[in-house]
């Protein structure tokens, strides 16, 4: 079993003992993304929809910096701390995946609370 961490300046720094991400065997394993802008530490913004966009902003830097795309995502979780904001989430998620032809399976819960009172946390899992 071959195994990479993968660590880019596109997406936050991990603010724990744990990895931006791996890739292990051609499957990359990205721990959740809050809506942090990578070069600030801060949030986006206070809102849903700016932290969402960020998020998705920082899955971009690491399929990027392990040369995937969008399209080799087959998983996204999405944790969100108010149901309500699903709507504008899924608009958000729409667009992120347009040009995508197999969208992928995903699952999408409310929880308590988030890292650092996020809004909004996404992971994913690509292959290749």
């Amino acid at each position: 079993m071959t195994k990479r961490i993968i660590t880019t300046t596109q997406a936050p720094a991990a603010i724990g003992p744990y990895s931006q991400a791996v890739l292990s065997n051609g499957t990359l394993y990205a721990s959740g993304q809050i809506g942090l802008v990578p070069s600030t530490g801060e949030f986006a913004g206070t809102s849903t929809i700016d932290q969402a966009n960020q998020v998705f902003a920082n899955i971009d830097g690491l399929l990027k910096a392990a040369a995937l795309t969008r399209a080799d995502i087959v998983k996204v979780s999405v944790y969100l701390v108010d149901m309500a904001d699903f709507a504008m989430v899924n608009d958000i998620y729409a667009r992120f995946f347009q040009d995508v032809d197999v969208l992928p399976a995903r699952s999408a819960v409310a929880v308590a609370t988030l890292p650092k009172a996020a809004r909004i946390e996404i992971e994913v899992i690509a292959n290749k």
